[in-house]
């Protein structure tokens, strides 16, 4: 089965032009793909945005992370690692699903346990409206990628 390193942020906390970098994914080429620090293009996402962002508190985080746990079990595919963080969430997976699948069906587990246990209103984005995901071909990137979900993230943050 294929092995995919999966990230999603939440709604709002990571807008084109952010100081961290972001992609422009219409980009033709990869020297154009990744977009340089821009003020003025943040603010204009910020702007643009028609709810407030979205943070994950640590119940929130507990109900993500338990409906990620259930959904990959439930298709059979293997969890190597899972981070569920204050805005973001990393994944490390072994699926028999193209990655798209995979990155679209964890966001809409975790939305719908969120709603479910009424942490989040129903006209709130929990999500930014994609994600990325990267398929793994060797045995040290997965080891890479997992380590980086494990370690790389900084403290483990409380559930309550």
């Amino acid at each position: 089965m294929p092995v995919y390193f999966v990230t999603f942020t939440c709604y709002g906390t990571w807008l084109h032009g952010d100081a961290r970098g972001s992609h422009d994914r219409k980009a033709t080429s990869l020297a154009r793909k990744i977009l340089s620090p821009d003020q003025r293009l943040e603010a204009e996402m910020r702007r643009r945005m028609n709810r407030p962002a979205m943070a994950l508190s640590g119940p929130m985080r507990k109900v993500v992370r338990e409906a990620i746990l259930e959904h990959v079990s439930f298709r059979g595919w293997e969890l190597r690692e899972l981070n569920v963080r204050s805005n973001h969430v990393h994944l490390v997976v072994l699926a028999d699903a193209d990655g798209s699948r995979v990155l679209n069906s964890v966001k809409a587990r975790a939305t719908r346990a969120l709603r479910e246990e009424r942490l989040v209103a129903r006209d709130q984005p929990v999500w930014s409206e994609r994600g990325s995901y990267s398929l793994l071909e060797s045995a040290k990137d997965a080891a890479d990628a997992s380590e980086y979900v494990r370690n790389g993230q900084g403290p483990d943050l409380p559930d309550d």
